[in-house]
């Protein structure tokens, strides 16, 4: 059964946490509920008890009845239901005490600590979503920066080649040259594109930021203000009007909330001081603000200025000089020119541009990793803070199944009379499953599996040289200069090498299924994200089962699956139509289907099969262990584009993957093929590929040990899993790509050895024991024999552990 740890995630983090923590705050109000109903019925119990309570008092104060008679047989029947009303009396009071003591005060108590850690964990994780989201924002806005650099500087390059062409060209054109324009103050383009802008805790949208500008323009008072020797500014507008007008429009609780939003209209561009020093907001009438052309251009509403008028003397129209748009241009160009604080007074333009663009290029970069960071932190946090939730509500349901249990009991105990109504009772409590709810929960309110959703780094000429996780498989693998990433090259030979240091296949089979904490992977993964190659000494630090899940994680972070999403639907259509056709008509459309993918999904997907496949024949596992396992890679192997409640029941990639696997085994008959239009194998005069090829120093298979007992060293795959570059035994590669990409799976024997090599057959058990130390005999397979003569097949056998050579493409 899935878990709230793979069960509630969207790309925005936020929506499936939405889901859950609505029906967390739904547990909360049953769990109040459930306590109203102990309470009011022990405050009914209690009054009840206190109504019988004034029977006997009230029938004592009668002196002349049953009082006067002592020997009467009428009074004894009488003090007997008297003394029935004071036994029912304590029965009663005895319930509603017990219902407060087991029910009410116990439950009460966990329920405001269970509401308590489930708001206090909320809030913890709303503070990390909103970091990542202001920083995946910040991110966005410094990759268009550097982008919008980097085309500055491709334009000045252009020009550059233009400016220096020979000027005939122009001169033939053109029966003479045009006259030269007069300089012109270029003022800033009215027309621009805005960014979304942050008021206060809340960023605004270009759109809604027009709405509000317009809203204050037309609300706020505008007036002027005159000042000694600067003039008059149109305009303005005070302080407090501005602060009142956020308290009443915008729900400022506070006067310094308002002052901050203020101070970012300032900081922002959209106000500025006038008649004081400084750029402070401060909630004054005596402060005051103008507003700037960028406010108008905005809003669209017309800005009120003065008319130019021709200015004789600096002794008068002082106030014109100041009111003048093309003044106050001029005056900010001049303010912002300071060559003071120039740090490079002696760089060109070209060599300004550039350092731009690069200095953009480190923000962005360092902006992304910023972000990788705060999204790794999150998805550790959002884990642990899942799997918590799932306790917490375990803990709920199992408390409420024995809060009614308490309750039942604690009125069976007293009153024997409502024994049916507590058998009822007791019924339901038998019907609670905790189990049954949880399950319940995830089937109808999960929004997604874990699938890491990485924002990488973009780099505008297209290198991938400084990541690994999350860049594209072919990016990754064309750096590489591979057909498989060397990351998953790597992993793979590793785990082939230290199988035979494992105690027994059980362990070995576990390494694929154990649970690893996520910020253990994310160690490793930071450890291997650098685009670089790495050697075995940096996976020797961590646990096997960490190395496996580094590898599933480096899967499920692909930008796409690695059987594309694109093929989902084709994928889903074969299985879902075909349930009553034969076998071979299946792997027929699923052959042509994988055909379509890229060489290197390809490449990738036959070294991940085999190595599988090779795993499960060597450790004799079982059909359970089978199934796990597929279920268990299947979101690694293939995934929907878009996952919903109508693709998280369905098991299409798991039945591809067992598709993949059953025909992986056996002879060359009974292999998956896959074709991808390449030349037929007779005409490369290329011989049939073995996966668990073993060959000796001089290139033939090893025959018998010197015991005479058959013995098959650990298994070496060929060639980067036969995968990776070399241009004689690569599956895909080369001018003879991919013939026998998928086929390229474990093979148990060889149609072509001699008769001899068929009786070397042993039971399996136990196969990579340490026993026998690290090349110990692996029983249960038949060696492929690749000899050329007796003689070859007759030389002594040399030891050869799992190896996985890797060269470069050849393409």
């Amino acid at each position: 059964m899935r878990g709230f740890a793979d069960s509630f995630w969207t790309p925005d983090y936020a929506s499936g946490l939405g889901v859950l923590i609505s029906k967390l705050q739904q547990g909360i109000v049953e769990n109040q509920q459930i306590l109203t109903i102990a309470n009011m019925r022990a405050a009914a119990e209690e009054q009840y008890s206190s109504k019988l309570g004034e029977i006997a008092p009230a029938i004592d104060r009668m002196t002349n009845g049953f009082a006067r008679d002592d020997g009467a047989s009428v009074r004894k029947a009488y003090e007997g239901i008297r003394s029935e009303m004071i036994e029912a009396t304590k029965n009663h009071q005895k319930i509603a005490n017990s219902i407060r003591e087991l029910v009410v005060n116990p439950f009460g108590r966990w329920a405001d600590q269970h509401e308590l850690r489930i708001l206090n964990s909320q809030e913890e994780l709303q503070i990390r979503i909103k970091e990542h989201y202001k920083q995946s924002e910040t991110v966005k806005k410094l990759r268009t920066q550097y982008f919008n650099k980097c085309r500055l500087v491709e334009d000045l390059e252009e020009e550059n080649k233009l400016a220096f062409q020979s000027p005939e060209k122009e001169s033939a054109d053109s029966p003479k040259a045009a006259p030269p324009h007069p300089p012109t103050i270029v003022l800033p383009d009215a027309s621009e594109d805005f960014e979304p802008v942050e008021l206060g805790d809340k960023i605004f949208p270009p759109e809604e930021l027009k709405k509000l500008l317009t809203h204050m323009l037309e609300s706020i008072k505008l007036g002027e203000v005159k000042f000694p020797i600067l003039g008059t500014y149109q305009n303005t507008s005070t302080g407090a009007d501005i602060v009142d007008f956020i308290q009443k429009s915008m729900g400022a609780s506070t006067v310094s909330y308002a002052e901050r939003i203020g101070q970012d209209l300032v900081d922002n561009g959209f106000l500025r001081l006038v008649g004081n020093v400084g750029s402070t907001f401060a909630n004054s009438s005596r402060m005051n603000y103008q507003w700037r052309s960028k406010s108008f251009q905005i809003s669209g509403i017309p800005e009120k200025k003065k008319p130019l008028m021709r200015v004789t003397s600096m002794g008068s129209g002082g106030d014109e000089v100041a009111d003048s748009p093309t003044a106050v241009a001029v005056a900010d160009l001049f303010s912002q020119w300071n060559p003071l604080n120039n740090s490079n007074p002696n760089e060109t333009p070209a060599q300004r541009l550039r350092r731009e663009a690069r200095e953009a290029d480190e923000r962005y970069k360092a902006a992304v990793k910023k972000l990788d960071r705060l999204r790794c932190h999150l998805e550790e946090e959002m884990i642990d803070y899942l799997k918590f939730m799932e306790r917490c509500e375990l803990d709920r349901l199992k408390a409420i199944k024995a809060v009614v249990l308490d309750f039942s009991g604690a009125i069976s105990n007293v009153v024997p009379s409502l024994r049916s109504t507590v058998d009822k009772m007791m019924l339901y409590q038998e019907t609670i499953q905790p189990l049954g709810d949880l399950r319940y929960l995830l089937e109808n309110y999960r929004t997604g599996a874990f699938v890491p959703r990485v924002q990488p780094y973009e780099n505008y000429y297209g290198n991938v040289d400084e990541q690994t996780f999350g860049v594209d498989l072919e990016a990754r693998a064309r750096a590489d200069r591979k057909r498989v990433p060397i990351l998953i090259t790597t992993i793979l030979t590793y785990l082939d090498n230290h199988y035979p240091d494992l105690e027994g296949d059980e362990a070995r089979r576990a390494i694929w299924l154990h649970e690893v904490p996520l910020v253990v992977s994310h160690h490793l993964r930071n450890a291997l994200n650098n685009g670089k190659p790495f050697s075995h000494e940096v996976l020797e630090k961590y646990d096997i089962p960490v190395v496996a899940n580094v590898l599933k994680l480096y899967l499920l972070e692909l930008p796409d699956s690695l059987v594309s999403s694109q093929v989902y639907e084709i994928v889903k259509t074969v299985y879902t139509t075909t349930n009553e056709a034969p076998a071979e008509s299946r792997v027929k459309v699923l052959q042509s289907t994988l055909g379509q993918l890229r060489l290197n999904n390809i490449a990738t997907l036959d070294a991940i099969i085999t190595h599988f496949t090779r795993l499960i024949d060597l450790t004799s596992a079982d059909e359970a262990y089978v199934t796990a396992l597929a279920q268990n890679m299947a979101p690694c192997i293939l995934r929907p584009r878009l996952e919903n409640n109508l693709t998280m029941d369905e098991r299409h990639s798991y039945r591809l993957l067992r598709d993949l696997r059953d025909k992986s085994i056996g002879g060359e008959s009974t292999r998956f093929p896959v074709n991808v239009s390449s030349p037929p194998a007779s005409a490369t005069g290329r011989g049939p590929r073995h996966s668990l090829e073993v060959p000796d120093s001089a290139g033939s298979s090893p025959a018998a040990d010197r015991t005479g007992k058959p013995t098959i060293p650990s298994a070496t795959v060929r060639d980067s899993i036969t995968t990776n570059g070399s241009a004689g035994a690569s599956t895909v590669g080369g001018d003879h790509t991919a013939t026998d990409s998928i086929s390229s799976t474990t093979t148990l024997s060889d149609p072509h050895a001699p008769a001899s090599t068929a009786n070397n057959v042993m039971e399996k058990s136990n196969s990579l024991s340490r026993s026998s130390g690290r090349y110990s005999r692996i029983t249960g397979l038949k060696r492929d024999s690749v000899v050329e003569n007796d003689k070859v097949a007759s030389e002594a056998p040399k030891p050869a552990g799992v190896t996985l050579q890797d060269a470069p493409m050849d393409d």
